[in-house]
């Protein structure tokens, strides 16, 4: 309990530590921000390839926004929320994060009346945060996946009735749902602002790393570089993209009984344990009390995530 009380002091020492930092490095960070902006579009002149300027601060706390930008995964992870739609920056997360581990290591610490319980509720309540961003990432890929080709027949319709394909782009941001929208209308307006429609077909790859998305592009690159009939090339690459689909639900079903072998394989163990604490908590209270008990919960443990990743690469079929 201790230790617990001691890294809680530490928690909250650094907090208002970076706290006061931020006070008095507030004009000063935003005076760099507006500098660097300046510098940019001098550097820049009158070139044909103007990047859009963009904020990229990692956190509203300047101190800390320097110390993330050291960091090449913190950049990862701010792609990831900005993915996934999770409208919050990496800093913060990272923070929230951490406030969620103390939080549930404590309350398995009370609940639980052993270290080894904190230090599970530790590891988990940091990585939980990670796992919802990283479900909204998978959730909104999933959804443009499904939009995507009714956004290639539209561009294909409006190319076929004489509009360019910098219009045609606009008109996907104002017709289709969401996410398609939101990403077809950056798009759009990445190339409206001087930014050539090359490098603004190779920042949606970025945004939306998906192996249609980038057939795509690569379809339209070449199509305006060797020329060809646009609109054919797009009802032929939808026409693809459905057949895809269907052939992936055909896998789906006949890895059904693999994913409910891996969710029954992964729940029994904890279920099982969180029964015996409630109805003989003597019988099972060895497991974690005893010495030799801490070893096999951690190959329990290592046995459980060995055999989550095995399962989960055979049942992934890549169409």
């Amino acid at each position: 309990m201790m230790y617990l009380i001691a890294f809680l002091i530490f928690i909250v020492v650094t907090v208002l530590a970076f706290a006061v930092i931020a006070l008095f490095d507030q004009r000063k960070a935003q005076a760099r921000i507006l500098r660097d902006r300046l510098t940019t579009a001098e550097n820049s002149g009158n070139q044909l390839e103007l990047a859009l300027l963009r904020d990229e601060m990692l956190s509203r706390i300047p101190a800390f926004d320097t110390l993330l930008r050291r960091s090449e995964r913190v950049s990862l992870l701010q792609k990831m929320l900005e993915q996934g739609a999770v409208n919050i920056r990496a800093g913060n997360f990272l923070m929230a994060s951490g406030v969620a581990a103390v939080v549930l290591a404590a309350a398995a610490i009370i609940a639980g009346g052993n270290v080894m319980f904190g230090w599970a509720g530790l590891v988990l309540g940091f990585f939980l945060p990670y796992g919802y961003a990283s479900h909204m990432r998978t959730k909104r890929f999933q959804k443009f996946e499904e939009k995507f080709p009714e956004a290639i027949d539209t561009l294909s319709r409006a190319v076929r009735a004489g509009h360019a394909f910098t219009s045609a782009l606009e008109l996907i941001a104002t017709e289709i749902a969401e996410p398609v929208a939101s990403e077809f209308r950056q798009l759009y307006e990445e190339q409206k602002f001087g930014l050539p429609v090359r490098d603004a077909l190779i920042n949606l790859t970025e945004r939306v790393p998906l192996v249609d998305v980038k057939f795509f592009v690569t379809a339209v690159m070449l199509q305006r570089e060797t020329g060809g009939n646009l609109a054919e090339i797009l009802d032929n690459l939808s026409y693809m993209i459905r057949e895809r689909f269907k052939i992936l639900r055909q896998v789906r079903v006949h890895t059904a009984q693999g994913r409910l072998t891996m969710v029954l394989l992964m729940a029994l163990p904890p279920t099982i344990v969180a029964f015996m604490l409630v109805l003989n908590r003597g019988f099972i209270e060895p497991l974690f009390s005893d010495p030799l008990g801490h070893i096999l919960v951690v190959g329990g443990v290592t046995l459980q995530t060995m055999g989550y990743f095995v399962i989960r690469k055979i049942i992934r079929i890549q169409v």
